[in-house]
């Protein structure tokens, strides 16, 4: 089983007193980039949230956003200072004295005073805030990881059909190769006996020039070293697990023998052939990078 870095999952926990909704979705990326967006409340979870998130994904830039509604109704409370109002109230009666100002100090006035009524959040049970929200995580995570194990699926489907191009590709290179030997035997021979007339061809030497000319167009080893790159890949899809790095480094190696087959080439259908190689190669190594 091969995962796509492209995925979106959403899941939904509702209970008596509150509501978590959580959504993920992700893109393509060398690493594991994670993004939270969440309200304040929940920032204290971030470590235990991004720790719950590598149970299920290994690679990619992945957006994480939480929504939380409480329908408690108790979530703040109006707290009364005794001691702040006591403060005041000695302090207003000291300046009455000192100044000689009557005393109407009344209830409605010192309750206007800063920090004598106040609003506070109620303590929540945090084991139980993250039970739920902990759920609300697992069953995003792993709607997303359905979605990207489908989009992996039809990957892995596509890049085998991509090697099976390739295979025809080198197969072609491997049964012209020394056919372009021999075409040049014929002509260079041709050539020698039209230069020579009824001299007799030197043997030894037509045929030390043609082991030259083989040598400088020999692709053997690229195409032994590309049926074997082509194999490994084609068993890693197949294996499974996170695979994409070792896929690119592989496509590498699979386009460097491409050039050399093209450098080497000196004929038309291998050049054209040469060219397809290195097409179908990009083409490959643009969908590997969706691989986890």
């Amino acid at each position: 089983m091969i995962k796509s870095m492209t995925g979106f999952g959403r899941f939904e926990t509702a209970g008596r007193d509150r509501k978590f909704t959580v959504e993920m979705k992700s893109v393509n990326h060398r690493y594991l980039d994670v993004t939270i967006k969440m309200p304040k409340k929940l920032n204290f979870f971030e470590a235990a949230i991004r720790s719950e998130l590598k149970k299920y994904i290994s690679r990619g830039k992945v957006d994480l956003f939480i929504s939380y509604e409480d329908f408690s109704g108790s979530s703040a409370t109006v707290c009364y200072h005794r001691e702040v109002a006591e403060e005041y109230l000695r302090y207003l009666r000291q300046m009455a004295q000192d100044f000689g100002l009557d005393d109407d100090i009344r209830v409605s006035i010192l309750s206007k005073y800063p920090e004598v009524f106040t609003m506070e959040e109620q303590t929540e049970d945090e084991e139980e805030l993250w039970k739920e929200l902990q759920r609300a995580i697992d069953g995003a995570a792993q709607m997303f990881v359905n979605a990207r194990v489908e989009e992996g699926e039809r990957l892995r489907q596509d890049l085998l059909k991509k090697l099976d191009a390739m295979q025809e590709l080198v197969d072609f290179v491997s049964r012209r190769s020394p056919q372009i030997i021999r075409q040049y035997r014929e002509k260079l021979e041709e050539k020698v006996r039209e230069l020579l007339e009824d001299v007799s061809v030197d043997e030894d030497r037509l045929l030390t020039e043609v082991t030259i000319f083989a040598d400088k167009v020999c692709v053997d080893e690229e195409v032994v070293r590309l049926r074997s790159h082509i194999e490994t890949t084609r068993n890693t899809l197949l294996e499974g697990g996170s695979i994409g790095r070792k896929l690119d480094f592989i496509a590498q190696e699979m386009n460097r023998e491409a050039n050399t087959i093209l450098s080497k080439a000196n004929d038309l259908e291998i050049s054209n052939c040469a060219i397809e190689l290195k097409t179908e190669i990009e083409k490959i190594r643009e969908q590997i990078q969706n691989i986890e």
